[in-house]
C-alpha cells in the first residue's frame, strides 16, 4: 500500500509499529491519508520504518510500550508534530515465554500482563485525556485469539489478551458516545513475532485453515482501518476475529 496523495485531517498513533502487525496498520492508515505516530523498541529500526513509510507522513518515538514516561513522550510528540490523536492502535505487546502455566515464572506472568495489558490502558488514558475526551475518536486494541480459546504453551499470553478484550468492553462502555473502542483478535500472522508458530512448518500450519493460507500483517491493518473509518461509526465494544476461518474447525467433525 501507498499513500494515495489525500490527506484524511486524521491523526494515528500506533504502538509497537516498527514491524509486523503494527507496521501493517500503520502502512494501511498512512495509505488512506492519515499521519501516523509509530513506536517501537529498537530506535534503528523504527527509523528505518518511518523512512518506509514517508517520513514527511510519520513520526517515530523509540521507547518500551510499559514505561509510562514512554507513553506521555509518544502522545505529547504526536500533538506537537500535528496538533491532535485521533486513533490510537494498542499493537505493542511481548510473549517471551512457551509452556504451561502450571509452571509459569510469576515475574514473567506480571511482565506479559504489564507490557500487553497496563500499556494499553495507559496509551488509551493518556490520548483520551490529550484529544479524545473532547474531540471524539476510536481505538482499536489488538488482541489475539489466545484471548477467546484455550492456548497450549502460550497461556499467559492468552490471559493477558482475554484482559485485553475485557479492557475494550470497559472503555467502549465509558468513553462512549466519543470515542468507539473495538478490539481484533488474529490468528497466527506472519511475522518474526509470530515466527516459532510456523517456522519450518507452514504449509502444515496453513492446513488448519479453510482459507488455506496464515495471516499477514496487510490482513489486520486492513481490518484496523475500517475499524477507524467511518464506515464502522456504528461499531463499539466489540472483537472482530481475523482468523482465515480456523474457527470454523472448532465443530463437530
Amino acid at each position: 500500500m501507498t499513500y494515495n496523495g489525500t490527506d484524511s485531517g486524521k491523526v494515528a498513533l500506533v504502538t509497537g509499529a516498527s514491524r509486523g502487525i503494527g507496521y501493517g496498520i500503520a502502512e494501511a492508515l498512512v495509505a488512506r491519508g492519515d499521519r501516523v505516530v509509530i513506536t517501537g523498541r529498537n530506535e534503528d529500526a523504527l527509523k528505518e520504518a518511518v523512512e518506509r513509510l514517508g517520513a514527511d507522513r510519520v513520526v517515530g518515538v523509540a521507547g518500551k510500550a510499559h514505561d509510562e514516561a514512554h507513553q506521555a513522550v509518544a502522545v505529547d510528540r504526536a500533538m506537537e508534530a500535528f496538533g491532535r490523536v485521533d486513533f490510537l492502535v494498542n499493537n505493542a505487546g511481548t510473549n517471551p515465554v512457551f509452556g504451561p502455566i502450571a509452571d509459569l515464572d510469576l515475574q514473567v506472568a506480571r511482565k506479559v500482563f504489564e507490557t500487553n495489558v497496563i500499556s494499553a490502558l495507559g496509551f488509551a488514558q493518556r490520548t483520551w485525556h490529550a484529544w479524545q475526551k473532547d474531540n471524539g475518536g476510536a481505538i482499536v486494541n489488538i488482541a489475539s485469539i489466545a484471548g477467546v480459546s484455550a492456548s497450549p504453551f502460550i497461556g499467559a499470553y492468552g490471559m493477558s489478551k482475554a484482559a485485553m478484550i475485557n479492557l475494550t468492553l470497559q472503555l467502549a462502555h465509558e468513553m462512549a458516545p466519543g470515542v468507539r473502542v473495538n478490539a481484533i483478535a488474529p490468528a497466527v500472522v506472519k511475522t518474526r513475532f509470530a515466527q516459532a508458530l510456523y517456522e519450518g512448518r507452514e504449509q502444515e500450519a496453513s492446513a488448519a485453515y479453510p482459507l488455506g493460507r496464515l495471516g499477514v500483517p496487510e490482513d489486520i491493518g486492513g481490518a484496523a482501518a475500517f475499524l477507524t473509518s467511518a464506515q464502522a461509526e456504528w461499531i463499539t465494544g466489540q472483537t472482530l476475529v481475523v482468523d482465515g476461518g480456523m474457527f470454523l474447525n472448532a465443530g463437530v467433525h
